[in-house]
């Protein structure tokens, strides 16, 4: 038994010594470092020190900056109406030819009239019977052969007969469907022999010279437009560029869109511009004088904003920005940097604050 406990010893020992062992040889490599390394190599050394990173970036000046918006927006007609009946009837001509230009008044079907015009031959029958009653008891009326009630009888009759001919004649004009405004007509939906009712849409005459340009602007630049600004805009297929000229505001911003709705006119001589056409818009604003542009890449979205990085004594820096307009390649920076800033422009996504940076300026 004795033998047996002193193996136990020796084991207990032999492990407790190796524990030992390597508690201390882990507290040597903690102070020196790596086997192989030296006293310089440790951290703060010049061989842990992270080198610098390799980038581009550009001086901030000042310039002038020709403001301007590119908007899309849409072609409207001056004027477009669905041509219908007011009274339904047998469609007995059509006047126009499909895709012309028509004046206004211009007839352009002609309904069936000839049962009001038997009611207003009857009605005009009947007219002139009470004229001549009327004439005779005004006559009689000067002599005092019948009183003065009997003579308003017989004018009352004259002028309900009368008011009953304006009627049919009303009605009469009303088979006539003229154009309301000089125009070019489309295509027409009927064709003559058919019976057409005010809910059948004959066909669609547009004014389109000139024509009205739809747009919106965001917000913050409903200040910098007033009504008789000139644009230029252009149509897709065509390279051809046009002027149009502001004519109405609306007076109000869209709660939904936060934008602001305007109209334009633009002279349409040549028929080019067809309504329901896109355009691209310029859209000219004020100059803005000693401006600060920065190229579009350098600006990283942040959740509270913008930001850039900047070089400033050979090191990276953030700084939050506020920008205004953006164009394809810049955008105005309003509050943020200085004149003299060196903005980096490459490698963003891997800079953070405080590393070293060489910059290339470009």
């Amino acid at each position: 038994m004795k033998t047996k406990y002193i193996v136990y010893a020796l084991l207990v020992v032999a492990i407790g010594g190796l524990i030992a062992y390597r508690i201390s040889k882990n507290q040597n490599k903690s102070a020196t470092g790596f086997p192989g390394a030296n006293a310089t190599g440790g951290k703060g050394g010049k061989a842990g020190a992270m080198p610098p990173t390799r980038v581009n970036g550009v001086i901030v000046k000042t310039e002038n900056f020709a403001n301007s918006l590119s908007l899309t927006g849409s072609i409207e007609a001056n004027e477009q109406v669905d041509i219908r009946s007011e009274v339904p009837g047998l469609v007995t001509a059509i006047n126009f030819n499909e895709g012309s230009n028509v004046s206004k008044g211009q007839v352009l079907v002609k309904i069936n009239d000839r049962e009001l015009q038997a009611q207003l031959a009857q009605a005009l029958t009947k007219q002139k019977l009470a004229s001549e009653t009327e004439f005779r008891a005004n006559t009689l009326l000067k002599k005092e052969a019948i009183s003065k009630e009997e003579y308003d009888v017989a004018l009352a009759d004259l002028r309900s007969l009368q008011s009953q001919t304006q009627l049919i004649r009303a009605q009469l004009s009303k088979t006539q469907i003229r154009a309301p405004f000089s125009g070019k007509i489309g295509l027409r939906y009927i064709s003559v022999g058919e019976y057409v009712t005010p809910t059948s849409t004959i066909a669609k005459l547009v004014s389109i010279n000139p024509v009205k340009i739809l747009f919106s602007i965001p917000e913050k630049y409903s200040q910098q437009i007033k009504s008789n600004s000139t644009f230029k805009f252009t149509v897709a297929g065509s390279d051809n560029s046009h002027v149009a000229k502001v004519y109405a505001i609306e007076p109000g911003v869209d709660l939904t869109t936060r934008t602001l709705l305007l109209k334009a006119k633009a002279d349409n001589a040549s028929g080019d511009l067809l309504p329901g056409s896109f355009t691209k818009i310029d859209l000219p604003l004020s100059n803005v004088n000693d401006a600060i542009l920065i190229p579009t890449e350098s600006i990283i979205p942040v959740l509270k904003g913008k930001k850039v990085f900047i070089s400033e004594n050979g090191k990276a820096k953030e700084v939050m920005i506020e920008t205004g307009t953006r164009t394809p390649k810049s955008v105005l920076v309003s509050s943020g940097l200085k004149v003299g800033d060196t903005v980096l422009t490459t490698g963003m996504m891997s800079l953070k604050a405080d590393v070293p940076v060489i910059v290339s300026i470009k």
